[in-house]
């Protein structure tokens, strides 16, 4: 039996981490050195709790469905999204069990390095999520398909048939360990997905493609409706119904790389909840991820609603078909 919740802007689901980041580095130490950063930083990480904290942040109704562990990292995760104005009482605590963690190394000019425990990750299970939900949001969100086991191709299917049933727009990120055959799993979900955020790296790994155009009409044809291929300082990609559209990026300096990604899903949601065309969600998602870029930690930096409507408002960012 579903017990009536109240009515949700956005659902998230998938992956929670702590993130444990240093602020840039000159260079990686070799073997047995010691070298200072600034600041290191504890902070909430994984897709789903980045995107449930900067839509919270953006002042929607957000909840979240994932598992922690029982130690102090999950007690940190869920107070932490908590305080945010995140509604975690669909989280799961799983005894016994560590909650996953990233160790996020910035070294100047270069990208981030991760390594990454899946921890509690591991036991979440998209059959889990509540009915009442998946009725209740607006949009479904699922972060981290394709490296937590028990997210199997059915069980995301499922529950994507049944938050569209209900009238939800459902939204699929992914976060790959390395190279593989993942084309069954894609067929298997994005025929049920609205919208597809993979970054550029993510999908060369999924399609064997370099060129984005050819990455999100690849995708597209594997079922997905809407395609959006992050690029970093390229901007976006998209594939969509009525074409292909080419987003600029906002410059700001760079601190750090994490939850950038994230934010720009969190922007674009904030925008598909409004009914806005989609030339202005990609640019409501370019404005969010180009705000955590100037502070350490996935979330930091996020703007609030205000900040990002007065942003958007003197800073106008170019999109053209393809």
């Amino acid at each position: 039996m579903t017990t009536p919740v109240s009515p949700l802007d956005c659902l998230c689901t998938g992956l929670l981490v702590a993130d444990h980041i240093c602020e840039p580095i000159q260079r990686l130490p070799e073997p047995g050195e010691l070298i200072v950063t600034p600041r290191m930083e504890l902070s909430v990480g994984g897709c789903g709790a980045n995107v449930a904290v900067d839509l919270a942040r953006l002042g929607r109704r957000t909840a979240i469905a994932g598992a922690v562990g029982d130690d102090i990292f999950g007690e940190f995760l869920s107070k932490s999204l908590q305080r945010a104005g995140v509604d975690t009482s669909p989280l799961a605590v799983i005894p016994d069990c560590d909650s996953s963690g990233s160790l996020v190394i910035n070294s100047a000019g270069e990208d981030r390095r991760f390594i990454h425990s899946v921890g509690a990750n591991a036991y979440f299970t998209a059959t889990s999520v509540d009915l009442a939900l998946l009725q209740a949001a607006k949009v479904v969100y699922l972060g981290g398909y394709l490296l937590c086991p028990e997210l199997t191709a059915a069980s995301v299917r499922q529950m994507f048939e049944t938050a569209r049933q209900a009238g939800a727009i459902t939204v699929l990120d992914v976060v790959l360990s390395g190279p593989g055959d993942y084309r069954p799993q894609l067929e298997t979900v994005l025929p049920v997905t609205d919208v597809f955020l993979p970054n550029n790296d993510e999908a060369r790994l999924l399609t064997g493609l370099d060129d984005p155009v050819e990455q999100a009409r690849f995708l597209q044809q594997l079922g997905a409706q809407t395609v959006i291929i992050t690029c970093g300082e390229s901007g976006s990609v998209t594939a969509h119904p009525g074409g292909l559209l080419h987003a600029a990026r906002f410059e700001v300096p760079l601190v750090d790389g994490t939850g950038s990604g994230d934010a720009f899903a969190a922007g674009f949601i904030h925008g598909l909840i409004d009914n806005l065309p989609l030339a202005d969600c990609l640019h409501r998602g370019a404005a969010l991820g180009a705000s955590v870029v100037t502070r350490a930690g996935a979330t930091t930096g996020a703007l609030t609603r205000p900040e990002l409507d007065d942003f958007l408002a003197s800073h106008p960012l170019q999109s053209k078909p393809l």
